[in-house]
């Protein structure tokens, strides 16, 4: 399987190519409803993340909202 390389809040990641915004929550077990994602500063919104494909040297980042009640 090919392999990419992204700049994941900050730290160079090597990454199944191909992958899109939720095949990255479910790679590294994060529960999406919970995150912000920016891909190269722009905003992925959630109805884009089945779609949005993530490309060799993307930046991204993951912000996770911790709730207090």
């Amino acid at each position: 399987m090919d392999r990419m390389q992204v700049k994941l809040n900050g730290e160079i990641r090597e990454l199944p190519d191909g992958l899109t915004v939720t095949g990255l929550l479910a790679h590294l077990g994060i529960k999406a409803p919970r995150v912000a994602i920016e891909v190269n500063e722009a905003v992925v919104t959630k109805d884009r993340y089945e779609s949005h494909k993530l490309s060799t040297g993307d930046s991204v980042e993951i912000v996770a909202f911790v709730g207090g009640g």
